[in-house]
C-alpha cells in the first residue's frame, strides 16, 4: 500500500478569502515503511505573505518571489501523490488549500476518500489530550529538535513517524501482536492447532531399523551419520 505523508504552508488561514499555498512537503511511505522518496517545492504565492504566517514558517516575501507558481509544480506534484492514500494532521486545512490551487488551474480536486487525517485519529486514541504534532511527538519519544519553525518537509518527514506510531507502531502492519490489534484495524491472527487424542504409532519396525543401520555401516568408516546412530568404529 502505497501512502504519501503531506504538509503545507501558506499565507494565512482563509483559502477561501485568497491565501494561497507556498510550501508543499511530501514522504512516501509503502506498507507503512518510508521509501527514500520525497517531493518539496517552495511556491510563489502571487501575493504578500500575512504576518502572522511569516512567524509561523519564516517565509517572506522576497525568498518567495523567485520561486514557481502553484501552475509551474503542479504536474510533478500530482503524479507523486497520484494513485496514493494521503496522511495530514488537520487535514481539512491543507486539503482545503490544495483545492483551491487546483481550482484555479482547472484540475480535479482531491478526493476526501483517498484522506487520512491524523489529528482525527489521535483525538479519537486520546481523548481530552494535546494532539498537536509537537505533543504527539512528546507522547511517543520522537526527535523534534530540528522543528524550530513550521516547515513542510520536515514535518511531513516528522509527521510520518507519528503516524507510524499511530497505526501501532512500526510492526504494525506484519499483524504480529499477541493481544492487540495495533490501532491498524487489523485483529491478531489466532491459529487454533488440533491435538490428537492418540499418538500415531511408529512406522518403522525393527527389520527396517536394522537395514537402516546395514546401509549406513556400508558407507564406510568415519562417516558422520555412524557417531549418530552410535554404532561404533570398526577395526
Amino acid at each position: 500500500m502505497r501512502e504519501i505523508v503531506l504538509d503545507t504552508e501558506t499565507t494565512g488561514v482563509e483559502a477561501l478569502g485568497g491565501d494561497r499555498v507556498v510550501e508543499i512537503g511530501c514522504v512516501e511511505l509503502v506498507n507503512h515503511c518510508p521509501t527514500g522518496r520525497s517531493f518539496h517545492a517552495y511556491i510563489n504565492p502571487e501575493r504578500p505573505m500575512s504576518e502572522g504566517a511569516f512567524k509561523v514558517h519564516g517565509l517572506s516575501d522576497a525568498f518567495l518571489a523567485p520561486q514557481p507558481v502553484f501552475a509551474a509544480i503542479a504536474d510533478e506534484f500530482a503524479g507523486f501523490i497520484d494513485g496514493a492514500r494521503l496522511v495530514i494532521h488537520n487535514a481539512a486545512f491543507d486539503v482545503g488549500f490544495l483545492n483551491m490551487e487546483f481550482q484555479r488551474i482547472g484540475r480535479p480536486p482531491i478526493e476526501s476518500s483517498l484522506v487520512v487525517d491524523t489529528l482525527s485519529m489521535a483525538r479519537r486514541k486520546h481523548p481530552g489530550a494535546s494532539n498537536s504534532l509537537d505533543a504527539l511527538c512528546t507522547r511517543y519519544g520522537i526527535d523534534n529538535s530540528r522543528r524550530t519553525r513550521h516547515g513542510a518537509l520536515l514535518d511531513a518527514e516528522i509527521l510520518a513517524e507519528v503516524y507510524i506510531e499511530l497505526i501501532g507502531g512500526k510492526q504494525a502492519s506484519l499483524g504480529l501482536g499477541a493481544g492487540e490489534a495495533g490501532g491498524s484495524g487489523l485483529a491478531p491472527i489466532r491459529i487454533e492447532r488440533p491435538q490428537r487424542q492418540r499418538p500415531l504409532q511408529p512406522r518403522l519396525d525393527e527389520a527396517a531399523i536394522a537395514a537402516h543401520e546395514a546401509f549406513i555401516r556400508s558407507l564406510g568408516k568415519n562417516q558422520l551419520w555412524r557417531g549418530y546412530l552410535g554404532i561404533a568404529e570398526e577395526g
